[in-house]
Order: structure tokens, then sequence, then C-alpha cells
């Protein structure tokens, strides 16, 4: 797969509906992550992210206008010793508590389906980095309907053992805009990740994604050598 370039990767369609960016800095010297969410609905566009503990979740920005909390209050980012977990819903907490009982992603995600949100059926997307020994792994996962047949579940993971320095794999919910929408297919989009520490990478993920539609958007970059953690969270809630 040719590598593309990752701000017109981003915005390449009006609605690619929430995203995950996972892969190496230019120097080879963090690992990179970026999850982002987009809202058509009122209730949708009604979130920002905040930080919790090590990781992040969401919540209504104004509760009163709050219309229907589930498949969207969820923490799409949760750290299990050397691994980061991070997915478009509840799955996040299904993963993390498969680790403590020593299963993999791909088995404890067997127990999860794509979200019931008919006739959509958003797909599940998840991604674990790992960073040990100087280096880093990572892992995503799809869960998606059968071209919008619910009675069967399509289960895919792709591992990426030795991601090469500047290069990163994009998953997203959402091929296109549409009615219902349609779900992502393929494997990862491979995707350069440019050079620059993480504000230069936020500000070419948060302006590369479509303005009508964004909410909000998380990064972190992970000191391969140190551990360290570099976060920032732009919502757009918080702009107005």
């Amino acid at each position: 797969m040719e590598k593309a370039v990752l701000s017109t990767e981003l915005g390449s369609t009006v609605y690619p509906g929430r995203g995950i960016v996972a892969g190496l800095s230019g120097d080879g010297q963090f690992a990179v992550i970026a999850y982002f969410i987009m809202g058509r609905s009122a209730n949708s566009r009604n979130r920002v992210f905040v930080t919790d503990g090590s990781g992040i979740r969401t919540q209504a920005f104004d509760e009163s206008k709050m219309e229907d909390p589930s498949l969207i209050i969820y923490a799409p980012v949760r750290v299990l010793g050397n691994r980061t977990i991070v997915t478009n819903g509840d799955q996040t907490d299904t993963i993390f508590e498969g680790f403590e009982n020593d299963l993999s992603m791909e088995e404890a995600l067997r127990s999860r389906e794509f979200e019931p949100d008919a006739p959509n059926y958003t797909p599940r997307i998840s991604c674990v980095m790992r960073c040990r020994d100087g280096k880093a792994d990572y892992q995503m996962s799809i869960l998606k309907s059968n071209n919008g047949d619910p009675a069967e579940c399509l289960r895919n993971t792709f591992s990426f053992d030795h991601p090469a320095a500047g290069e990163g794999h994009f998953i997203h919910t959402y091929a296109d805009n549409g009615n219902p929408l349609p779900s992502f297919e393929g494997e990862p989009t491979r995707v350069e990740i440019p050079e620059g520490g993480i504000n230069e990478f936020t500000k070419l993920v948060w302006d590369s994604l479509n303005e009508d539609n964004k909410v909000s958007l998380f990064t972190r970059f992970i000191d391969l050598r140190t551990g360290s953690t570099q976060s920032r969270i732009v919502n757009k809630n918080h702009e107005c």
C-alpha cells in the first residue's frame, strides 16, 4: 500500500466519523497516537474530551442538552502498564479487563460486536499501542456488520510489529457521509507521520478535519526511551 499524506487522508471525506491514527514520529523516538470524534446530530456534537487519570473520557459540554448518553459517553483512552488502549466506545473497558485476565485484544473483543445503532451499525474500532525496551508495536481492530446486515459481525485485526519511523496507520468508522453511513472498508490506511513535535502534529490533524463536523481530538506522544508522555486535547466546544 502506498503511503498517503496524513492531512490529505484526514480531509478526504467530510464525515469519517471517529478515527484512530497510530505510528512512530519521524525521528523514531516517539510512539504517536491520535483519536478524534465527529458528529452530525446535536447530541453527538454536545461533547468534549476531559482527562481521566492516565487516559481520557467523553462528557457532555452542556448537561442540560444531553439527550442520550448511550454510545457517546465512554472512556476512549485507558492505560495498563506499557499498553495504551484507544477505542471509539466502551470496548476500551472490555480490552482493559481482558488484559487483566490474560486475554489478547482479539480474544477480549470476541464478546463485542458493532454498535446497535441501526441502520448505521457503526463499527467498533480499537487500537493497542505497546511500548517496551525502546520499541513500539501496535494492533488495530474493526468489528463491523456484513455490508449493513446485522446478522453477521465481521472481525478484522491488523498487527504492526515493527513500525517504521515517520509512518503510521489510520482507521475510521465510516467510508464517507451518507444515510445510512457506509462502514470503513479494507485495511488501515498507511500514512506518513510528518516531522515535528506533538503541537505540530495536533494542529495538522485538527486543521485537516472537516470544520463543520469535527468535535474533539486527543493526541499523545510516548517517549520510547523514558516512557514519559505528552498529551493534547482540542475541543471545538471550547473554541466558542
